[in-house]
């Protein structure tokens, strides 16, 4: 959002630019600004219909106005916050991908003129380089969101094979002897989601992945159902996702690249956790954490 502002700013030759992408609501908040003097516009909740920016979102198309403050072809919800700022003529342009609106891009002068082609035309490029990138942000969440379910539909059924035909008290946590090839496949699925969560840029479906994986690894240590067995220990995020790397065989290299963290960072929560588990060794803290139910 910020580049494409100022990329609409030095093409446009339009001092002010600022704008703001849904996230989830009705509305949007203008959340960057460039060449601003005042705060005036920032967290603006704009919804649709109400003033320029939300005739462009009703309409889906570029709107423009010689002057804003006495324009009759928008409503004047929003006029404090723009003459706070003292801006005259505007402009507003869409943000569009797959069919919807996901944001509007703005700029404005602080004289009442008639903005040209240039100023337009460089409002409408810079929102079409956004939504490209959008769109490419957007593949790649479904496309790990589709991994995680995969990945989480896989971690299932290999439980189920390494139980099936082989009933335990409920009370009970499956054990090696059950199926050790069945388990290591869950425990390496685990990783890969903890790894896979990381990447993932909807924090909802980042929580939910990583609540699953959480549920996945009390479920195999048996502390799912003994609730009056609570191990006391608490990790990080960060640290159970080292130690799931780590009970798979990884370097402190190799961590730190499927984590894209740096090594030493790396060998910083491996230590953090060693210590909370009271381990000495990195195999130790990965069966500590085992039997506190933080990996499968």
């Amino acid at each position: 959002m910020r580049s494409a502002l100022q990329r609409m700013r030095r093409r446009g030759g339009l001092p002010v630019a600022f704008g703001g992408l849904f996230s989830g609501a009705r509305q949007f908040r203008i959340s960057e600004l460039t060449g601003t003097t005042t705060n005036s516009l920032r967290g603006l909740a704009i919804t649709p219909g109400n003033g320029l920016g939300g005739k462009v979102l009703t309409m889906s198309r570029p709107i423009s106005v010689a002057d804003y403050p006495t324009s009759r072809a928008i409503s004047h919800e929003y006029d404090a916050a723009v003459g706070a700022e003292g801006l005259r003529s505007m402009l507003a342009v869409p943000v569009v991908v797959r069919g919807q609106v996901r944001g509007v891009l703005y700029g404005a002068l602080r004289q009442p003129l008639v903005l040209g082609d240039r100023a337009l035309g460089s409002a409408v490029e810079a929102a079409r380089e956004l939504e490209r990138a959008l769109e490419h942000e957007l593949a790649q969440e479904l496309a790990a969101r589709d991994e995680a379910q995969r990945l989480l539909a896989e971690a299932r059924q290999r439980r189920l094979r390494g139980l099936r035909g082989q009933p335990q008290p409920q009370w009970a946590p499956p054990t090696e002897e059950t199926d050790p090839a069945v388990w290591e496949e869950v425990r390496e699925a685990h990783g890969d989601l903890r790894a896979l969560a990381h990447r993932v840029p909807d924090p909802q479906l980042r929580a939910e992945i990583l609540t699953a994986c959480g549920r996945l690894a009390r479920a195999s240590s048996g502390h799912g159902r003994e609730r009056e067995r609570p191990s006391g220990v608490e990790l990080s995020p960060r640290e159970v996702d080292v130690l799931a790397c780590v009970a798979s065989g990884a370097t402190n290299s190799a961590a730190a690249e499927r984590l894209g963290l740096r090594p030493e960072t790396v060998k910083s929560y491996l230590r953090s956790s060693m210590r909370k588990l009271g381990a000495r060794t990195r195999l130790h803290a990965v069966v500590e954490a085992r039997r506190a139910g933080l990996l499968p």
